[in-house]
């Protein structure tokens, strides 16, 4: 997806779905060629979040105009541009230690000392 033709919609109410952004989109006349919410991998629920893509530049930007700042299900939807998605940090530092996991653990549940 090309990224200025490609919008990030956040704020969303988590019982908002992909056909219910795709309607509200296309209901302010504006024609959209994909829509995708974010969706936990381990339980399937929105992260509140999504993208749309759109055939043109103007296109993106109307949905901007038209999208930016409205209600939707009771929650103000954020809309602009989509920015390319940074690299993540690994913030798990490690070296930690085990939480009852093993026989070595320094924290109960283990035969360990403590």
């Amino acid at each position: 997806m090309e990224e200025q033709k490609k919008l990030y919609i956040g704020n969303l109410e988590f019982g908002v779905t992909e056909d219910d952004l795709r309607n509200l989109i296309q209901e302010k006349g504006i024609e959209v060629k994909e829509v995708k919410i974010i969706t936990d991998k381990y339980s399937g629920r929105s992260k509140g979040f999504g993208f749309a893509e759109f055939e043109t530049e103007e296109q993106a930007q109307q949905a901007i105009d038209a999208l930016n700042e409205q209600d939707l299900n009771g929650r103000k939807m954020n809309v602009n541009k989509a920015r390319k998605m940074q690299p993540r940090k690994d913030n798990f530092g490690g070296g930690g230690r085990s939480f009852g996991r093993g026989r070595d653990s320094n924290y109960g549940g283990g035969g360990g000392r403590y």
